[in-house]
């Protein structure tokens, strides 16, 4: 992936009008460009950034074998005893711990890292990486060196790096020269100079220091992705709560299905079967009570009638009354009367039913038992009189 690398300057003196050492490199990591530009005048390219020398606090640690959290926490310690700030004002970062129990650490103030990640999200750059001065230079046996300004850059490995400032040459003959050089001013014990374009082609370590880095509108993105994730649950969860709820209510009619067939076979008596589970009752009560034929056939009448002449209640009664020759339906709650249709009412009519409506349902009974109840009425009342 073709990506932008970046030599900074002290954070706390960047601006967007800072021009920057920068780097193209392709997909191969190999150098394409090298030049000179302000920060806002960068192409819209993912970057990687290499700190300024006064900025790479840069160290290594001995640690054994520890796990992930403790590793941290050893860090943390290890740290707090080489700054001269309060640590919970400063990133820190560390490497994977090596062969020989060496772990590199690097630390920034909190604010600068802040600082530049608002600058970046000015002007839309996308910020891949962040990493010390001496990480930018190649991997090679033996060890790269390159002077910097004041500071004396090496690298030994992969995660392995240091920064040091530069006290004098005479120090620098002292010091343990790596086999390599980047540039001009090589002492004469390194074995070769390297092409000044290969400061740019190091492999990039596995850690570094942008974890610190928290730019502007990422948390409210953050909380945006989240709401949609949760949105898209809950639509998941309705979408299979309702289609739960269309097997569990297609399983209910079969049963019921099932249920009335059940029914009929048992009781072939009973012309239509309108509550599988209450005229089931009620015809086991019946034979158990030695029922007399006329009650079930008036019985039988009624419901045959009602289930011709009213095929709406079918699925809606909740239970069957039969007391004195009278049926009452109850119906389900949900269930809604159709009192505005005359023509069924005028079919039991002329089945010599009658039929009236009360609070709980329908309730039908042989027409002469109303006129004699009627009758009944008007002859009391002529007795009181």
């Amino acid at each position: 992936m073709n990506h932008l690398r970046l030599s900074l300057p002290p954070l706390a003196e960047l601006n967007l009008n800072s021009e920057l050492d920068c780097a193209w490199l392709d997909r191969h990591g190999k150098v394409t460009r090298q030049d000179r530009q302000r920060l806002r005048k960068l192409p819209k390219l993912p970057l990687v950034c290499f700190l300024h020398p006064t900025d790479s606090l840069l160290a290594s640690i001995n640690l054994p074998p520890l796990t992930t959290g403790k590793t941290a926490a050893a860090v943390q310690c290890a740290a707090q005893a080489l700054m001269l700030s309060d640590i919970t004002t400063m990133h820190v970062a560390h490497g994977p711990r090596d062969a020989s129990g060496q772990v590199q650490i690097a630390w920034l103030p909190r604010r600068d890292l802040q600082y530049f990640g608002q600058l970046l999200h000015e002007i839309g750059l996308n910020l891949k990486g962040l990493y010390p001065a001496a990480y930018s230079l190649p991997v090679m046996a033996g060890g790269v060196g390159q002077l910097l300004g004041d500071h004396l850059l090496l690298r030994q490995g992969s995660d392995s790096a240091q920064v040091q400032p530069l006290i004098d040459e005479a120090w620098l003959m002292e010091i343990a020269l790596p086999a390599h050089w980047i540039g001009e001013g090589a002492p004469q014990a390194v074995q070769s100079t390297l092409a000044d374009a290969q400061r740019w082609s190091g492999p990039l370590p596995s850690w570094g220091l942008h974890g610190g880095i928290q730019q502007p509108g990422a948390e409210g993105r953050g909380w945006g992705r989240a709401v949609g994730l949760s949105a898209l649950a809950l639509v998941v969860w309705v979408i299979g709560l309702n289609l739960y709820a269309a097997r569990e209510a297609g399983a209910g009619q079969l049963i019921k299905a099932q249920m009335a067939q059940r029914v009929k076979q048992a009781f072939p008596e009973l012309p239509v079967i309108l509550n599988p589970l209450q005229q089931a009752r009620q015809q086991i009560a019946a034979r158990q009570q030695g029922a007399q034929d006329a009650p079930g056939q008036d019985f039988s009448r009624l419901v045959l009638q009602a289930g011709s002449s009213m095929p709406f209640m079918a699925g809606t009664v909740q239970r069957l009354a039969f007391v004195d020759g009278v049926l009452q339906l109850r119906l389900l709650p949900e269930a809604r009367r159709s009192g505005n249709d005359k023509d069924w009412q005028a079919a039991l009519a002329q089945a010599g039913i009658s039929v009236s409506a009360d609070e709980d349902g329908w309730v039908l009974r042989p027409a002469g038992e109303v006129a004699a109840v009627a009758d009944n009425d008007d002859s009391s009342g002529a007795e009181d009189e």
